[in-house]
């Protein structure tokens, strides 16, 4: 089992490490003090205090103090979880849409934040890691596009480690943000953030690019990386032979443009599958939301 924790995050650390959580279907935790409030077939609110907030993969949340073994507020399997960060608060929300339900978590401090991939699921497929796609491509550098020079892995920025930094074949510096699976809209906005950190270092004449490797995007994340002129190369993760998908087509025509803007502020972080219509950008997990009070 792989774990990362965070203790004492700031919200926008925090965020992000959601974020990443939500991309890897982890299983998180998160601990501080904080709001709680659910709008759905009733209402019901907690004040102010220190719970631990429980996100399943299978959309499962689940609000727990330190007393007694059932939560004090949850959403069912099949909710969807979004992340942001409003007026300097981490903001949490499971939401359900069949009926329409949504519990909110409002954090004042996070303590400390967990993401852990769970075995034993059912439908559990074996796909290779992140990693493995990582030292796949640093073998096989043509793979990302011909001329393509890796220098650094995990490279320091004020927005986080980029996974993959190098130069292509023009010298020009490019930022490869890997996933091992189909991605969303924060995947677009993470690569964007890692896009910025490094023209603010190189200066504005850097004429930075920006790839996401991944095996597929969803549309709305495909129009965001146009919009922002991101690119996309398809390539799936080593398989038990260790060989690396080849499809690596490079994706670089800019998509229809509609009125969705990436965000990419400290207030706010678009994320995958948002489907609640609010304007705020947000990052999502796959869990429908739903909160009772017990």
């Amino acid at each position: 089992m792989t774990a990362t924790t965070v203790h004492q995050p700031t919200h926008r650390e925090a965020l992000w490490a959601l974020e990443d959580a939500f991309e890897r279907g982890d299983l998180i935790t998160v601990f501080g003090r904080c709001t709680v409030e659910y709008d759905g077939r009733a209402a019901s609110s907690l004040g102010v205090g220190r719970r631990l907030l429980v996100l399943k993969p299978d959309g499962t949340a689940l609000v727990h103090t330190d007393e007694n073994q059932k939560p004090v507020n949850w959403q069912p399997p099949g909710s969807e979880h979004h992340a942001a960060v409003r007026d300097g608060r981490l903001r949490v929300r499971s939401v359900h849409t069949s009926p329409d339900e949504t519990l909110a978590v409002r954090f004042e401090t996070v303590e400390q934040l967990s993401a852990m991939s769970v075995s034993g699921r059912r439908d559990l497929s074996v796909t290779g890691s992140e990693a493995d796609l990582r030292n796949a491509l640093l073998d096989r550098p043509a793979l990302i596009e011909s001329g393509f020079e890796p220098l650094a892995t995990e490279r320091p920025t004020d927005a986080g480690p980029i996974d993959l930094f190098g130069r292509d074949s023009d010298g020009r510096p490019v930022v490869v943000e890997l996933k091992r699976r189909r991605v969303g809209p924060s995947a677009a906005s993470q690569l964007q953030r890692y896009v910025a950190a490094i023209e603010r270092e190189e200066g504005d004449n850097a004429a930075v690019r920006g790839i996401l490797v991944a095996p597929s995007v969803t549309d709305r994340a495909r129009r965001l990386l146009a919009e922002h002129e991101l690119e996309f190369v398809a390539v799936e993760p080593p398989s038990s032979t260790g060989d690396a998908g080849e499809n690596n087509t490079l994706d670089t025509e800019p998509a229809e443009t509609n009125a969705f803007d990436l965000a990419v502020d400290d207030s706010a972080h678009d994320s995958a599958g948002d489907a609640t219509g609010n304007d705020e950008s947000e990052a999502a997990g796959t869990v429908p939301a739903d909160e009772e009070s017990n």
